[in-house]
């Protein structure tokens, strides 16, 4: 099939200096190719953070360090673990740090989760904990706030997942990661008759032991311990999310059924009764096993895709980077991935014009947190700005309602690198350019790698790392430089039996002309 962005589209990238280089472009690894070497550099500074903010005695990372790579934060979380351990793997498969060095850090990293404080019906753990000391959190170490533990599903889908790769990468650690990993029920997180609207079953965002303020759910746990949780009264129910990681883990492992891909939102369903999404869909109907899916898709640039809740890159593609999803999902990720690439571009480039692009949330290089993306990629209604004003753009609904806002300027641009790098599979040219425009022209990059966001338009930098993100880009550029090997690790015969049949079924609307 051929594939292609519409007219104006393309001419708009060509005219930027960045043109679309297609999907697949960086298939494997191999020494010679354009942008090897700033890879490897990339990573080996990138590393340089994440070493800098692990405790050497209990192996567990810190959240965040400062720019100088001299002050690590308090606290860490189950997915920061996870993306440590990755990262240790990939140090090693790059040559940045020895065979006998990783395998002591996994080792020493195994060791404290073993002793961590878990919810013993499901096995999983808690948001926060000490990484010096490996308590759990009650008290909020910046502010002195009381924490209510959680267990967060997606949180420990990413640390499982990281479980699932040291297992095969290091063959003298396999039986501890496995004894770990197969204590972690996602039956627990699992509500099997899902989210209103929804013909299947899905996950809740995670539970309480005990009940928080605000909203939850008392029920009896999913996985049929017995024991009483308050769950989230929400659900992780769209498609195109980070979340799907832990789905894909629950199938996997024959916790949940498989048609839990059937129990998330391609997009809210078309018609005015929705008209509060970001866009009116368009799209089919199709039925997978006697489940009714509407398969719906949002339109960018002449483009259309499945959009994240967002309108972010890691929403979109941090699964990927240890989940053959093009491979296994041949009419859907192969289809949408390419396209969210496209889109981001376009709009950093092209309708912005901040001169670069890739937006997730990331630090506010003016203070604190913030979430970023294209909004009109996103199903939220306000969605997640690409600027720091904050500018929401706001269509038509046709026959629903008039848009407020179709056409904004837009402000200062906030571009994030990890967004970027993952990228890479689908436009390793222009991720390149991307790059260098951000280290060389805007100076965002330290010691520690590209720090974490750039203000484009002022220069503002976030003069910060972030583990979440630095493990990100380690992943993304491991990926590059080996051939995939992170989702060799991750992949076994048991989850291409369980998930990859149902994720070969189905067929997304995306394509990359829209619909006329």
């Amino acid at each position: 099939m051929k594939r292609w962005v519409s007219t104006a589209a393309a001419a708009g990238l060509v005219a930027a200096g960045l043109a679309f280089a297609g999907p697949a472009t960086a298939a494997g690894g191999g020494d010679g190719r354009p942008g090897t070497e700033s890879l490897e550099r990339y990573a080996h500074d990138t590393w340089a953070s994440l070493d800098a903010m692990t405790d050497a005695v209990t192996g567990l990372p810190s959240d965040n360090i400062t720019g100088d790579l001299a002050t690590p934060a308090d606290y860490t979380s189950p997915t920061n673990i996870g993306g440590y351990l990755w990262s240790t793997v990939t140090a090693r498969d790059l040559g940045i740090i020895s065979k006998s060095d990783a395998r002591d850090r996994m080792a020493t990293t195994l060791d404290t989760l073993e002793t961590l404080e878990r919810n013993d019906a499901s096995g999983m753990y808690y948001n926060w904990y000490d990484p010096a000391t490996g308590a759990k959190l009650t008290i909020w170490p910046d502010s002195g706030d009381v924490v209510h533990p959680f267990l967060s599903t997606v949180d420990n889908g990413w640390l499982a997942a990281s479980l699932r790769i040291v297992r095969e990468a290091e063959p003298s650690l396999a039986g501890q990661a496995d004894a770990l990993y197969d204590s972690m029920d996602f039956g627990a997180f699992f509500n099997p008759e899902g989210a209103p609207g929804l013909p299947a079953g899905t996950n809740r965002g995670g539970f309480w032991e005990v009940a928080p303020p605000g909203c939850s759910v008392a029920a009896p746990m999913y996985n049929g311990s017995g024991e009483e949780a308050f769950y989230t009264c929400h659900h992780y129910d769209t498609t195109v999310s980070e979340s799907r990681i832990a789905t894909y883990l629950g199938i996997a492992n024959g916790q949940i059924p498989a048609t839990a891909l059937y129990g998330t939102h391609r997009t809210m369903p078309p018609g005015c009764d929705w008209a509060w999404q970001e866009q009116l869909p368009t799209g089919t109907t199709r039925t997978y096993q006697g489940f009714d899916v509407w398969e719906g898709v949002y339109t960018y640039a002449g483009m259309s895709f499945v959009p994240s809740w967002g309108g972010s890159m890691f929403e979109s593609l941090m699964p990927d980077l240890l989940v053959p999803e093009t491979k296994w999902g041949a009419k859907s990720w192969r289809l949408n991935h390419p396209i969210t690439v496209a889109v981001q571009k376009h709009h950093g480039l092209v309708d912005a014009g901040y001169g670069a692009w890739g937006f997730s949330p990331a630090s506010d290089p003016f203070g604190g947190y913030a979430e970023y993306g294209v909004d009109l990629a996103g199903m939220r209604s306000d969605g997640y700005p690409s600027d720091h004003e904050k500018t929401d753009v706001d269509i038509d609904r046709p026959g629903c309602t008039e848009g407020t806002a179709p056409d904004p300027g837009f402000g200062d641009g906030v571009v994030t690198p990890h967004a970027a790098f993952l990228a890479l599979p689908y436009d390793r040219r222009g991720v390149m350019a991307n790059l260098a425009h951000l280290e060389d022209d805007l100076g965002a990059y330290g010691p520690g790698g590209f720090y974490d966001s750039v203000a484009v338009g002022s220069g503002t930098v976030a003069e910060r790392y972030l583990s979440l993100d630095q493990s990100m880009i380690m992943a993304a550029i491991g990926n590059d430089l080996t051939g995939d090997t992170l989702k060799r690790y991750f992949v076994d015969k048991e989850m291409e039996k369980r998930l990859r049949p149902a994720m070969a079924a189905q067929v997304f609307s995306s394509e990359w002309k829209a619909r006329e």
